[in-house]
């Protein structure tokens, strides 16, 4: 039978200790950390019985001082994100989606957005390019183009590019005519 293991009781000094490891390997938002940090303090309380309330309000210092030291960065966490999801071939409806999941505020979504607008001309395009090479989609799918071509619509619709978007990609000629049109 395995033991399990009696979670530790909560602190300022431990919330802040188990905060910078955390961020020392995830990056993250500031409402990502808090939900990580309210999941050790209710397993304590749970255990221990101690005062949730104390605990709560010991996050809410911890996260106060992570972002004044610059930890915590909220438009930060959204650039670099916005810039991650964009080479993985997202959208950018789909990059505002994971960044309201991750806690993000509109605000610093759409300044992450304009900042990818900047460096590139057209960034939802760019994307579904990346995507349909990635996932071998529309003219870069070695055979059964045509069988495949709603599915195909589909991947790109779920990784959020509009239709007029995703119809350009997928009915392209050949690859070489999506990269002569992006030059």
């Amino acid at each position: 039978m395995a033991k399990t293991s009696v979670p530790p009781r909560i602190t300022p000094s431990y919330l802040e200790n188990a905060a910078l490891h955390y961020l020392e390997r995830f990056a993250s938002s500031t409402a990502s950390l808090r939900r990580v940090l309210k999941r050790k303090v209710v397993r304590s309380v749970a255990h221990w019985g101690d005062d949730a309330d104390q605990a709560l309000a010991h996050i809410e210092a911890v996260i106060a001082k992570l972002t004044q030291l610059g930890y915590l960065n909220d438009s930060a966490y959204a650039e670099l994100k916005t810039g991650a999801l964009h080479r993985r071939g997202k959208g950018a409806r789909a990059i505002r989606a994971s960044l309201a999941a991750k806690g993000v505020g509109a605000a610093d979504s759409e300044q992450a957005l304009a900042a990818l607008a900047e460096d590139h001309a057209q960034p939802d395009r760019a994307a579904a390019i990346t995507l349909a090479r990635r996932r071998r989609l529309g003219p870069f799918r070695a055979a059964g183009r045509a069988e495949n071509r709603a599915r195909d619509l589909a991947v790109m619709g779920r990784n959020g590019f509009d239709f007029e978007t995703a119809r350009a990609i997928i009915d392209a000629a050949s690859p070489e005519t999506l990269t002569e049109e992006d030059q």
